[in-house]
């Protein structure tokens, strides 16, 4: 290898993590991300370097549109997906936790909302709200007029805002919200659970066809607390709740527990709680295929 070989790896491995970053916003899935950090390498290494001024820039241009190709045809087969479709859950370094916006911009309550937007919305979003990028650029990245991608900037910021309010205060009774969800659940305490469900708390559960879980999101203090309480007596891929390690993690940018069996990840769990301390919202994955990641060790960092 020479010294210009040398140069262009490490050109793309100094990027590399921001990439897989924006790849899995885009798609929400770590396996589609890192596909897509793949192509991007090989666009990279056949592509005319001495003729790249930004090549942070070319990096993301290529590795933005690559996810919108496949973030089409995803949205297809989507549509055949059975039950409730969820992200692939991932690990986030430390730093991602600390930092609010950061952590809101990966975790799954924000991922699915991102699911309801059409392709390029969500391109305009990622690129703008999470990362910053001024809109002269990102209309260069994605082929548009600066007018059309600020239109369409706007529609997904106030669709997001909608569906999605962020909370200014409250974080740690969120937190004590979700130590105490874990606790009641992991412990069978079905008042102290009922306690800490806010009313209108929904529950989506991902199985993906191949592990039986709920085909519909579950809506209901009531109707969640049973149903978690019915889950905690069956068993997961031949192993009983009893019979599993359970593991806390920094789940897409917060607490979250990952039941493990004898060769691997079983099931993830996160929750999402107000700033009154109520959790509103619980992702179960127990799809085996979307728990790769979290068995690979896969992290997500700033």
């Amino acid at each position: 290898m020479n010294a210009g070989d040398d140069r262009r790896v490490a050109v793309f491995e100094e990027h590399r993590d921001l990439l897989f970053a924006v790849a899995y916003r885009m798609l929400g899935t770590a396996a589609d991300a890192e596909d897509v950090v793949q192509d991007a390498w090989l666009r990279w290494d056949a592509a005319d370097r001495a003729r790249v001024d930004d090549p942070r820039a070319y990096l993301v241009r290529i590795t933005t549109n690559v996810s919108l190709d496949r973030l089409r045809s995803a949205r297809v087969r989507r549509e055949t997906y059975v039950g409730p479709w969820l992200p692939e859950p991932v690990l986030t370094s430390p730093d991602v936790a600390e930092d609010v916006e950061l952590a809101e911009s990966v975790s799954m309550a924000m991922l699915v909302v991102l699911e309801t937007l059409s392709p390029l919305e969500r391109a305009v979003f990622v690129l703008r709200e999470v990362f910053g990028y001024p809109y002269a650029e990102i209309a260069q990245t994605l082929d548009r007029s600066e007018t059309s991608v600020r239109q369409l900037g706007t529609r997904a910021r106030k669709h997001v805002q909608a569906r999605r309010p962020r909370f200014e205060s409250g974080r740690d009774e969120r937190r004590q919200a979700v130590e105490r969800f874990f606790a009641a659940a992991v412990g069978g305490d079905v008042n102290e659970l009922m306690q800490v469900l806010a009313p209108d708390v929904t529950l989506w559960s991902d199985g993906g066809g191949k592990v039986r879980a709920a085909r519909r999101v579950i809506v209901g203090a009531d109707k969640v607390g049973r149903w978690l309480d019915g889950v905690s007596r069956q068993s997961i891929g031949g192993v009983r709740l009893s019979g599993m390690r359970i593991a806390q993690a920094d789940v897409n940018g917060a607490p979250g527990l990952v039941f493990h069996g004898p060769d691997g990840p079983l099931m993830a769990v996160t929750v999402d709680a107000d700033d009154r301390g109520r959790v509103t919202e619980i992702h179960v994955v127990v799809n085996p295929d979307k728990l790769r990641a979290l068995a690979a060790g896969r992290r997500l960092t700033r």
